[in-house]
């Protein structure tokens, strides 16, 4: 598995769908305030904080603030609607967190240079508490339809003592109308469609 920086190991289909990417064209889905998806949120500048009871893990994110509650169960639901962040289980291997997400919708991307993911993809993340300030982040990706094998990136994350602040992003996006934001429309012709300015 490939693990931190380097070429990500595309199949004929990831290396088409990222070398096509543009934003500025196709536009981005953040723009118009959809949800970043797991990994993206995650990936965000902003902070996230995690709560635990006995029932659920919660993964709660100052970027736009969106949530995802993850119940403590040893396999996933059987029918699982597709979803902007995915249907999650978690486990505690020793002390270590394992979430494992599957029945993603497809719409978002891994991170803000657009790295793509299909809705076959499976998440695995885990979290390690290596000392009172830090946390170990060990991500796995294995999507078969744009990658040919699983890969691994890892990262450290700081705990602070700051708070979650409010984050507000509104839809009526005045970079949108003025042209600078692209309006972003779901890939596949089947899925809701989005309104333009103007439509009735």
């Amino acid at each position: 598995m490939q693990k931190g920086a380097g070429p990500l190991p595309f199949s004929p289909a990831g290396r088409q769908n990222i070398e096509r990417y543009d934003p500025a064209v196709d536009g981005d889905y953040t723009g118009m305030c959809m949800p970043f998806g797991f990994t993206r949120s995650v990936n965000s500048p902003y902070p996230l904080q995690i709560m635990q009871n006995g029932t659920n893990i919660a993964f709660l994110f100052e970027q736009s603030t969106w949530f995802h509650v993850v119940p403590f169960r040893s396999t996933p639901p059987e029918n699982m609607d597709p979803t902007w962040f995915g249907t999650s289980i978690a486990k505690w291997e020793g002390d270590t967190l394992v979430v494992e997400t599957a029945g993603f919708n497809g719409f978002t991307r891994l991170d803000t240079k657009g790295n793509p993911h299909s809705d076959k993809m499976k998440l695995t993340q885990r979290f390690t508490r290596t000392d009172a300030g830090h946390i170990s982040y060990v991500v796995t990706i294995d999507d078969p339809v744009y990658y040919t094998k699983p890969w691994t990136n890892q990262r450290t994350f700081t705990l602070t003592n700051d708070r979650l602040l409010e984050y507000s992003c509104e839809e009526n996006n005045r970079s949108m109308w003025e042209g600078r934001i692209k309006i972003w429309v779901p890939p596949s012709s089947e899925q809701p469609r989005i309104f333009k300015p103007g439509q009735p």
